[in-house]
């Protein structure tokens, strides 16, 4: 027989006020944001309610109750991921969490709560640890999710327990904790419908035709005669390893010594899946509710625990570890599948010999990591290179130069030099091809103007200025004629020449547009030969 949903409404009462954990003293706090020419007051303190100042209200007004009134900007992108990020902290108590609006987070703890001694101490225990971190929050737990909503926000207590028939308890709150736009909420109020309860007698026609059909279908979700989908925050992936310590490690040797055994466990994982890793998340839950990860990426799938502890470690320096962490979890994000190759063995024991990696046994996990996709052979140097050597490098310098900054060049298929190349991952699987006709070495971002000497227009220089240097040409190869791409619009048309000076050096030089006998021909160069 399956569970009964159980759905839990996290109300962040004074969000984003406890993001900020502003101490303004004695003095009243608010965050306001600007409309047009006005100044509005979005969120305010217990302080400043107080003193009557509600959100809302212009800032000019604010600051004629109190003077000594201290203002910050809004950030309501910033206000969206904390809530995001607090929301995924409550991933300790379901698997399943999402936002809820700008001060709310949803929970869906069917199954969840006998794990934390039932509903009522899953409840107190999270909005303990909320207050813990600085947070005002109300919990209610309900068969619907619209029901848990309007007793988190509407009801009294901190903490609620919504039994399956919510009707009754929904009976006296306002109809504003169905969540319906204000203009809605506030016709009803006018017309005397002030309570949920008010609603039950009236003819459903009678509503719909009125209100539209958003209020017979929040009451319906309320009531749980409606089944409401949510959706959640990404589900966490499947291969992770987790551990927790009974007393909380701060330094940085013991995260490196939990870090490998959870690294050692995860890989033993992936070995029986026959993938490997191509990213990596550790995340790090400090006592104080503060969660911290840190995230790597390999060039090709792997499973080696040394190699991909080096990575990690390369992160360890960001990790603030505040009064202790007390939980990590480490999860491969991305994986790719990896099966274990074996290189080709020579035929004689005096080749082996020369060979250094062939000594070791064809099952070891060195050979499984290497990533080559064909047997190796004596010589072979596309084998060595396409290796885990160099794989492993390339790993190095991505965890310490940041993503994208280890990449190789590709030709792909465009008549225009500048877009003729891109760059790409080292190991991307897509084949490069050489290009038709003979290109530079150096290819310059831009082509640079020169300025030329030509004794017939239409043919290359003999003499050509560049950078504040003169270059007098001793051959010339060309033209060949470039013409801009037509699906782009491109009316562009150019003559590139090979040139070669009298020192040896040689350039690839090129004039932009037809020959004509009013204008002066104009001239760049585009790169440099080797």
């Amino acid at each position: 027989m399956p569970l009964a949903r159980r759905v839990m409404s996290l109300w962040l009462r004074r969000w984003p006020i406890d993001r900020l954990q502003r101490r303004a003293g004695p003095h009243p706090f608010v965050l306001v944001t600007s409309i047009g020419s006005q100044r509005l007051v979005s969120a305010a303190d217990a302080a400043a309610a107080a003193e009557g100042i509600a959100p809302g209200m212009t800032l000019a007004d604010a600051r004629a109750l109190r003077p000594d009134l201290v203002v910050a900007a809004a950030d309501f992108a910033g206000d969206a991921a904390a809530l995001a990020r607090l929301a995924q902290w409550c991933g300790r108590y379901s698997p399943w969490t999402a936002p809820c609006g700008p001060d709310g987070i949803w929970l869906d703890v069917t199954g969840c709560a006998h794990l934390h001694g039932g509903e009522a101490r899953l409840a107190a225990e999270i909005v303990t640890r909320l207050e813990a971190r600085g947070v005002e929050a109300v919990a209610a737990i309900a068969g619907s999710p619209g029901a848990a909503w309007a007793v988190a926000r509407f009801g009294e207590a901190r903490t609620a327990l919504v039994p399956e028939d919510a009707r009754a308890l929904l009976e006296p709150l306002p109809v504003a904790a169905l969540r319906l736009p204000p203009e809605v909420a506030e016709t009803l109020v006018r017309l005397g419908l002030r309570r949920i309860g008010d609603l039950y007698p009236m003819p459903r026609p009678a509503l719909v035709l009125r209100f539209g059909a958003l209020l017979a279908t929040r009451l319906d979700q309320a009531l749980g005669r409606m089944a409401e989908p949510l959706s959640p925050l990404p589900p966490t992936p499947l291969r992770w390893a987790r551990r927790r310590f009974a007393d909380p490690i701060v330094t940085l040797e013991a995260i490196d010594a939990a870090t490998q055994t959870l690294l050692e466990a995860l890989c033993r994982r992936l070995a029986v899946e026959g993938v490997g890793a191509r990213r990596l998340e550790l995340t790090l839950y400090r006592v104080d509710g503060a969660a911290t990860t840190a995230t790597v990426g390999t060039a090709r799938p792997s499973r080696e625990p040394r190699h991909l502890l080096r990575l990690l470690e390369e992160r360890f320096g960001t990790i603030d570890p505040g009064l202790g962490i007390e939980d990590m979890v480490l999860a491969a994000a991305v994986a790719e599948p990896q099966p274990a190759l074996q290189l080709a063995l020579p035929h004689h024991a005096d080749q082996a010999a020369s060979w250094p990696g062939l000594a070791r046994p064809s099952t070891s996990q060195h050979s499984s990591d290497t990533g080559v996709d064909r047997r190796a052979k004596p010589g072979d140097d596309a084998a060595i290179l396409a290796g885990g050597s160099l794989a492993s490098l390339v790993d190095r310098l991505t965890a310490r130069l940041g993503e994208g900054a280890v990449s190789r060049p590709r030709l792909r298929e465009s008549h225009w030099p500048e877009r003729a190349v891109e760059c790409v991952p080292p190991f991307d699987p897509g084949k490069n091809a050489r290009p038709a006709r003979q290109r530079p070495v150096r290819l310059l971002p831009r082509p640079e103007p020169v300025e030329t000497v030509a004794p017939v227009p239409d043919d290359p220089p003999v003499l050509f200025r560049w950078r504040r240097v003169m270059h007098r040409v001793r051959r010339a190869d060309g033209p060949e004629r470039i013409v801009g791409e037509w699906w782009r619009n491109s009316k562009e048309l150019r003559d590139y020449y090979r040139i070669e000076d009298e020192s040896g050096r040689r350039f690839w030089l090129y004039r932009s547009g037809l020959y004509r006998p009013d204008e002066a021909a104009r001239w760049f160069l585009h790169g440099v030969f080797a």
